[in-house]
């Protein structure tokens, strides 16, 4: 299988086998007026199998986000179709808008408008707690 390379743009690679579709969700990549290629379960050395999405646009990645669904995800900064900047990702230290509250009794299940705001309580265990009841963080549906 050949993918091209691309001039201007983003690569995202290092994603976990079978977790492209998070990421493109994640990011909302459906609303973007450009070529986006997702390439699922391909061979890594390093991994094993990988997935790596590549966005042939200029576009404002969100690291949060990418950090809080996998921070051993790297993102290329491609110009010119050279790699001019290759950014490693981190666990945020908060998250918003990026994981729902489950509580019902939460503020956020009554203020609808209010942000879904998260810290992150256990950076080993990767655990997020919500900023107004301290329940712990589940990923969108």
């Amino acid at each position: 299988m050949r993918i091209d390379s691309i001039k201007n743009g983003i690569v995202i690679d290092h994603i976990a086998a079978g977790k492209a579709k998070e990421v493109y969700d994640a990011l909302d990549l459906g609303k973007l007026d450009c070529q986006v290629a997702i390439i699922m379960n391909c061979r890594s050395n390093k991994m094993g199998k990988k997935d790596i999405i590549k966005i042939d646009n200029d576009f404002d990645v969100d690291l949060d986000v990418l950090g809080y669904i996998d921070p051993n995800i790297t993102v290329s900064i491609i110009k010119n179709g050279e790699t001019v900047e290759k950014k490693k990702l981190q666990l945020p230290e908060k998250i918003i808008n990026v994981a729902k509250c489950k509580n019902p009794r939460c503020i956020t299940s009554v203020e609808r408008d209010l942000d879904q705001v998260f810290y992150l309580a256990n950076r080993e265990k990767r655990i997020y707690r919500c900023y107004y009841c301290e329940s712990k963080a589940e990923k969108k549906d």
